[in-house]
């Protein structure tokens, strides 16, 4: 059930990327277009373009870690014994809800440092640009508190412990050498 909700997130989430990066090709075309036929621009272009471009990259991480899409190696943990790959997931996971921990405490001084704050062009609160943390760490630690509770009731397959390298990323159709 809880993972149904992830992955409907995750989706949602999918789709303001979309619409963030078509954002920003239109901001950042019209104004260059502008700059040159007009030798005017849009002046919040730049400073909106970037917002978006850093809530793109917190958001795609979270659907990024949702579908396990981080590359990793598995040198070590590939010659492990089922349980061995078990214990280095939780030991993995616990880990990553400390870093979860760690950005969302450091992001929310940021948010209550620069509530009061406005951006130069924009004149909005920088909060919402530091607010993008904050969605991560929360977002990072349900999904991992779901999978760490997925080990341990021992609702994960073996192939659930994969780690995927780059070599097993999908490139399309494969054709074979001659």
């Amino acid at each position: 059930m809880l993972q149904k909700l992830i992955n409907h997130y995750c989706r949602f989430l999918s789709f303001l990327i979309v619409i963030a990066l078509a954002a920003m090709v239109v901001l950042v075309f019209t104004n260059v277009f502008l700059r040159y036929a007009f030798n005017s621009g849009i002046t919040v272009s730049e400073e909106l373009s970037r917002w978006l471009f850093v809530w793109l990259t917190f958001m795609g991480a979270i659907v990024a870690l949702n579908e396990h899409g981080h590359l990793g190696t598995d040198f070590l943990v590939g010659r492990l014994p089922l349980w061995g790959k078990k214990l280095c997931l939780g030991i993995g996971h616990v880990l990553m809800l400390y870093m979860a921990w760690l950005i969302f405490q450091g992001t929310l001084a940021q948010v209550r440092i620069n509530w009061d704050s406005t951006s130069a062009a924009m004149e909005v609160s920088m909060a919402i640009f530091y607010g993008c943390g904050l969605v991560f760490a929360v977002s990072a630690a349900v999904i991992l508190l779901n999978e760490l509770w997925r080990l341990v009731t021992g609702r994960l397959t073996e192939s659930d412990l994969a780690i995927r390298e780059s070599d097993d990323m999908p490139h399309g159709d494969p054709k074979p050498l001659p």
